[in-house]
């Protein structure tokens, strides 16, 4: 199976940055593509931005502007840079990756999530 480890989660203030890693391990033959999503506090999980392998990124409104997607496919990892936050920022964000498997199957696989908290 495929295995994602988020990382880089933390407290930060109003107008801060901060830029989460996900790395993805496994039975992987490629990644046509992966994202961030985000579970604020008493919603439901929200899409973020999402990267394919070819490079054209996707963002939500909310973050455009903002949010950075990146992705290092040597490395099976993709990062998100999160500048000028605010509490409306505060989640858990959970990586995503568009995998096709050794087997040559075709899936998702979700990570564990790392928390995010915008405050003062």
């Amino acid at each position: 199976q495929v295995q994602l480890v988020e990382s880089g989660g933390d407290l930060v203030q109003p107008g801060g940055s901060l830029r989460l890693s996900c790395a993805a391990s496994g039975s992987i033959f490629s990644i046509n593509a992966m994202g961030w999503y985000r579970q604020p506090p008493g919603k439901e999980r929200e899409f973020v931005a999402t990267i394919t392998s070819g490079g054209p990124t996707n963002y939500a409104d909310s973050v455009k502007g903002r949010f950075t997607i990146s992705r290092d496919t040597a490395k099976n990892t993709v990062y998100l840079q999160m500048n000028s936050l605010n509490r409306e920022d505060t989640a858990v964000y959970y990586c995503n990756a568009d995998v096709t498997l050794t087997s040559r199957s075709r899936t998702y696989f979700w990570g564990k999530g790392t928390l995010v908290t915008v405050s003062s």
